[in-house]
């Protein structure tokens, strides 16, 4: 696998995140078709260069096209990035699954723990489309769409158990805007991914209720602790949780205005209902509000205390005014820090 060449990339998704990928691995002089399923948004990417719905006012590469005919999308490709939300994953992929050329490298670029099943999206891929889990390679990082389809400067990290086929993604995908790194913890970085959404959702409650730096400091900080925690239990790195899918992502979903997470949970904040939040939101999917579900109910499995987690679960899905979780966060028993 180290010595195969991934020129031919097919991106079965049109959002925000698969546009911009999309965009990536094309300024990396690979061949790439990505797949819409609106024909008008395929025509547009195809024709136009664009994806206005998503990513106004960026060009898109002319070696970038698009149709949405998955047959034709899939042909002949040596990898196919799935970037869907990550509780569609699960159906998408099963209409995808015969089409898989053989061989391809499967790319992983959604952030979640699927309900129901509370497995991670590599492992979601991996009993769908019939490959070995440690052949999926995931993205993670701090990897906000926008700024990166404006070329501004980024990082990422592909986690794959077998370390070839990250490194056949990340020579793909090396640009001069754009570096990822390798690592072969894929647990560590799925749920650095899965629950960085949950933990944005918290700050942007905080910033919708005033709250300041310290307010936002604190929450990065026990997020990123409960994450760790979790990951501990389930065989995760915990040096992973201080690289770019731990607080490298914390960070920037957690303090940008342009995460969809934070974006709702400060809507939420200023005393929004979810439906309102969902509008401002432009009807993209802010992960978080699902995944608060899903990775509570992983922890709580694993024996684990996630109290920022539990409480947005509360505030999103039990209607607990933020204002009163926060002041049961704070009113906890008091504990030594890393206990």
């Amino acid at each position: 696998m180290s010595d195969v060449t991934v020129q031919s990339v097919t991106v079965l998704g049109a959002g925000s995140w698969g546009t911009t990928f999309a965009k990536v691995l094309a300024d990396a002089g690979r061949d790439v078709t990505m797949w819409a399923r609106r024909p008008e948004v395929a025509a547009e990417i195809r024709d136009e260069h664009t994806n206005c719905g998503y990513l106004p006012g960026v060009r898109l590469p002319d070696r970038l096209t698009a149709t949405s005919d998955a047959a034709e999308a899939l042909a002949g490709a040596d990898a196919v990035v799935l970037a869907v939300p990550s509780q569609s994953l699960r159906t998408n992929l099963k209409s995808w699954r015969d089409l898989l050329p053989p061989g391809a490298i499967l790319v992983s670029l959604a952030k979640g723990v699927e309900l129901g099943t509370l497995k991670r999206m590599s492992e979601v891929i991996s009993e769908i489309a019939d490959v070995p889990a440690g052949e999926v390679v995931v993205v993670s990082g701090p990897n906000l769409a926008r700024e990166i389809a404006q070329g501004q400067p980024a990082a990422a990290v592909l986690a794959c158990a077998d370390h070839d086929r990250a490194v056949a993604v990340q020579r793909a995908s090396f640009n001069s805007y754009f570096r990822p790194y390798t690592n072969t913890d894929v647990v560590g970085c799925e749920l650095g991914g899965a629950c960085k959404n949950v933990i944005a959702l918290s700050c942007g409650m905080a910033a919708g209720l005033g709250f300041g730096a310290n307010t936002m400091a604190t929450l990065i900080t026990r997020g990123l602790a409960e994450t760790a925690r979790l990951g501990a239990k389930l065989g995760a790195d915990p040096l992973t949780f201080a690289g770019l899918a731990g607080v490298g992502d914390l960070v920037a979903t957690c303090s940008s205005p342009l995460s969809r997470n934070r974006t709702f949970g400060e809507r939420i904040g200023r005393g929004e209902t979810v439906e309102q939040a969902q509008a401002a939101v432009g009807g993209q999917v802010a992960e978080g509000v699902t995944s608060c579900r899903s990775i509570r109910e992983l922890a709580r499995t694993a024996g684990v205390d996630m109290p920022i987690t539990d409480a947005m679960y509360r505030v999103c899905h039990e209607g607990t005014d933020p204002a009163t979780a926060g002041a049961e966060l704070l009113g906890r028993e008091q504990k030594h820090e890393w206990s």
